[in-house]
């Protein structure tokens, strides 16, 4: 029996293009999802009444880059090998067999890179947010999606003068990420901080966003996508590709996760207090710092690179908010600006093959930097260029009372995000919202009331009680027990002179007037003295401490029953007297 060696090559090279493509494909998925990962972490990050704001910029960054990169963008990056631009290609219809990896058919790898891109764009997107016009981000999105992205990404990836000088960005660390950062602080630059964030004297305020809750679950879809941000660059699951693949998770991984111990710990000693938020962005930072060399370095270079992000990435937000007082609610300047380009250099100390560290010298480090810098100095220029000419044309900012309202309401008539939800309100935690409660009349009705007590010279007392809603279901037993049988019980918000608890969110002392949720326990007695219902109280709610709460003791006049028509003292019994 003769075997038909070219026969089973064939069948073999079939597999492998099966193989690689299908990996291909999956990886472009996991990074399309990328988009939702950023959706939340920019929507909990701001707050409630930008969120339907925040949601439709991330829509639409990927609605609008796909067509324009396919139009443009693809052919620029890859239509060709020349030093500065690949070639002006309309609908990418060109021969790029050249650069399409082995096995893998043009449009798989075309929304391959089509996701790439769009993660670029929607970087801006946070650093922006809360005051940008909607129509004047969706033609910053045209404009990186169509030409910057793709220029800087033919120097780096499409055989351009980078590439050729030995640059090395495995997955984007500057390609996609440093380049949506730097755009993300040129765009925060010129469009100038929210209303509220800097006083007069430049200090700046803490805005939180409303729900970190979001932002984690963000957090957690990011770092999942990212091992098909950073293993999906492969571009192939066959040969010396697979165990590739399986070290590049790996140190994906522990780069992101020592990232975030180190920047928990690092807030925790500056801060008194584990940061959440600034955590979450740690995690963020050591994911885009090991993107550059993920395939390169080892499990302990990793490790060391997720350490040093762990830590620049808190010193860049202070800085990036404090220093230069630029406004950037969610830290996208921080963690892909600021890391992306830490990471690509960080490359060129720890790359085994090539690193400093490892006895290779300077050159790789060199040329790591310089790609950095010359990356730098192309999307600085253009997208200065960019945002220039929209803020003089059709205006780049909203005006103050459409950003005091919200975006949601002003730019989508959205009246509310959540709709019946109501995050933007505190009070949305608390159990109940102007409750009333009748507290068992007939069976505490001898108790309060004793026989024979009448109406005449009864005095009608309103006791007000303001306390944490944590200790609302006590009170309403001490009250019960003293005889009180009717309350009304509010949600509110409020604070006293100290104007709210003092916190810090991402480093800032929360200064500004904080209004608290609280209940309003309204109680009228008659019979029931006064100092027995502030004793009942007191003993709940009295802890020394700042916070506690306030009662207020006032006189009412009369009251009427309206079932009955009863007035004063007889209104506030629970049957007829």
């Amino acid at each position: 029996m003769e075997l038909d060696v070219s026969s089973i090559a064939s069948q073999l090279e079939m597999h492998a293009s099966g193989l690689n493509t299908a990996w291909v494909l999956v990886a472009a998925a996991l990074v399309f999802f990328m988009q939702a990962g950023f959706a939340m972490v920019e929507t909990g990050f701001t707050r409630a009444k930008n969120a339907g704001n925040i949601i439709m910029k991330n829509l639409m960054d990927f609605s609008i880059g796909t067509p324009l990169y396919w139009l443009t963008g693809f052919g620029i990056m890859f239509g060709g090998s020349s030093m500065l631009v690949g070639g002006f290609d309309f609908m990418s219809r060109g021969d790029f067999s050249a650069i399409l990896p082995s096995g893998v058919p043009l449009y798989a790898f075309m929304i391959f890179q089509t996701v790439f891109c769009a993660t670029a764009a929607t970087i801006v997107s946070g650093a922006m947010a809360e005051r940008t016009k909607f129509s004047a981000y969706c033609i910053y999105s045209a404009a990186i999606s169509a030409l910057v992205y793709p220029v800087s990404g033919h120097w780096i990836w499409g055989g351009g003068w980078l590439a050729q000088l030995g640059f090395h960005d495995f997955a984007g660390s500057t390609a996609v990420h440093m380049v949506g950062g730097l755009s993300a602080l040129i765009g925060a630059a010129i469009l100038g901080p929210r209303i509220g964030k800097y006083n007069k004297d430049g200090k700046p305020n803490a805005i939180p966003g409303h729900s970190i809750t979001l932002g984690a679950l963000g957090v957690f879809i990011l770092w999942f996508c990212w091992f098909g941000f950073n293993g999906g660059s492969t571009v192939s699951m066959t040969g010396d590709s697979i165990p590739l693949a399986g070290s590049i998770f790996f140190t994906t991984n522990m780069a992101a996760a020592v990232a975030a111990c180190v920047t928990m710990a690092f807030t925790w000693v500056k801060y008194k207090k584990p940061d959440v938020s600034m955590t979450l962005n740690g995690a963020l930072a050591g994911l885009v710092a090991i993107t550059a060399g993920c395939d390169l370095v080892s499990p302990l270079g990793a490790f060391i690179i997720g350490a040093i992000s762990g830590i620049v990435i808190v010193v860049g937000i202070e800085f990036v908010d404090q220093k230069l007082k630029i406004d950037d609610p969610v830290g996208a300047v921080g963690v892909h600006c600021i890391c992306g380009a830490l990471g690509t250099i960080l490359t060129g100390l720890f790359a085994v093959q090539d690193g400093l560290f490892y006895g290779h010298g300077f050159k790789f480090l060199g040329v790591q930097i310089l790609g950095v810098l010359a990356t730098a100095a192309w999307v600085s220029v253009a997208m200065t260029i960019v945002f220039l000419v929209i803020k003089k044309t059709i205006g780049l900012r909203v005006e103050p009372e459409i950003e005091i309202e919200g975006l949601d309401k002003t730019e989508h008539a959205l009246a509310s995000a959540y709709a019946d939800f109501m995050p933007s309100s505190p009070l949305s935690v608390l159990p109940a919202v102007n409750e009333s409660i009748q507290l068992s009349d007939a069976d505490y009705r001898e108790k309060a009331y004793p026989s024979g007590q009448t109406k005449e010279g009864a005095v009608l007392t309103k006791v007000t009680i303001l306390f944490n809603p944590i200790h609302l279901d006590r009170m309403k037993a001490a009250m019960n027990s003293i005889g009180v049988t009717g309350m009304t019980v509010t949600s509110v918000i409020g604070c006293g002179l100290q104007k709210g608890k003092t916190d810090y969110y991402r480093g800032i002392k929360i200064e500004t007037l904080d209004l608290l949720p609280k209940m309003q326990m309204d109680i009228v007695v008659s019979s029931v003295p006064v100092e027995q219902v502030i004793d009942a109280a007191n003993k709940i709610l009295h802890t020394g401490r700042i916070g506690d709460g306030k009662i207020f003791v006032s006189h009412i006049e009369d009251a009427v029953k309206l079932s009955t028509g009863e007035r004063g003292y007889a209104a506030m019994q629970g049957t007829d007297v």
